[in-house]
């Protein structure tokens, strides 16, 4: 894909996010405004525009764009379609190292990574020095890189650190009360939420996203740049390309979403305390879930 395709798929969904912030019959503002507001060119906001009303969310008319309709998660591109170069080649070595049948101890070559993911030897180096901070990868002195795996130990240390960023995250939000943006964009989730309960035999392989959606709310709501590192691992780890046992999947996603939405029905309501531990319970059931349903490299 090229990067204007993935940079315009990546402004529409975040336009579509947008638009989801808005009620039915609300305006939009400004070409000259959404530019600003969304960080894209007026050409790419047209093109977004353009596709907006085609697919009805909303009807354009002049300088009058009034919103028809909630964005539904059928009106998103899939994440892997917004990916930059430097994006894409991580969720390449992701699938590479989770994928196959590497153990820990293995060698990685940088000229074969090269050659799979038609990558540049500096995108490569960037992504396997970024995701050796982490522990997944070692380079040896003037030598190789090494897989030291995706074991149990490594995934119980990256949901404790998960868990504390969340929970810290979760009580700001309550701490501010409504006029927190990450309470905002929690109740227009509802809406998604309710629609995949509803037919959940159909919706429940859009859960992923919606759960991504839900938890970013959060951590974004911190506005700390060190969690915002931390949040990209856990977005190509946690919601893309571990190893889950698809055996029970519609299950996970039926009772996630089920917790997901009793949280922010205690928020709706005013209770703070109440919501609180209905997430202290959601994060217990996302590790018990991650622990049970991932073939783990020390298992192998």
């Amino acid at each position: 894909m090229s990067r204007d395709k993935s940079t315009y798929k990546d402004s529409l969904n975040r336009s579509l996010d947008y638009v989801a912030t808005l009620s039915v019959e609300d305006t939009l503002p400004s070409e000259v405004d959404l530019t600003q507001r969304l960080g894209i060119s007026r050409t790419t906001v047209r093109a977004v525009l353009t596709h907006l009303d085609e697919i009805g969310v909303i009807r354009w008319s002049g300088r009058s764009k009034m919103v028809l309709r909630k964005p539904r998660a059928a009106d998103y591109f899939a994440k892997e379609e917004t990916l930059s170069t430097s994006e894409r080649v991580e969720t390449q070595f992701m699938e590479f190292i989770l994928g196959g049948d590497l153990k820990p101890g293995a060698i990685l070559h940088e000229s074969e990574m090269v050659r799979a993911f038609g990558a540049s030897t500096s995108v490569l180096r960037e992504c396997l020095i970024k995701f050796s901070r982490f522990g997944l990868i070692e380079k040896e002195p003037n030598r190789h890189w090494v897989l030291r795996g995706f074991t149990r130990e490594f995934a119980i240390e990256l949901f404790d650190v998960r868990e504390m960023f969340e929970l810290r995250a979760f009580q700001k939000m309550v701490e501010i009360g409504e006029s927190a943006p990450a309470f905002r964009k929690l109740v227009d989730l509802v809406e998604d939420h309710e629609r995949i309960l509803a037919d959940i035999d159909a919706e429940y392989l859009n859960f992923p996203r919606l759960d991504e959606q839900f938890h970013r709310a959060l951590t974004d709501g911190l506005g700390n740049r060190f969690v915002d590192d931390f949040y990209e691992l856990i977005s190509v780890i946690f919601h893309y390309h571990y190893r889950w046992n698809k055996q029970d999947e519609r299950e996970r996603n039926h009772a996630a979403a089920e917790q997901h939405l009793a949280v922010i029905r205690s928020l709706q309501a005013g209770e703070r305390a109440q919501a609180l531990a209905l997430f202290k319970t959601h994060l217990k059931a996302a590790r018990t879930t991650l622990l049970n349903s991932v073939t783990w490299d020390s298992d192998q």
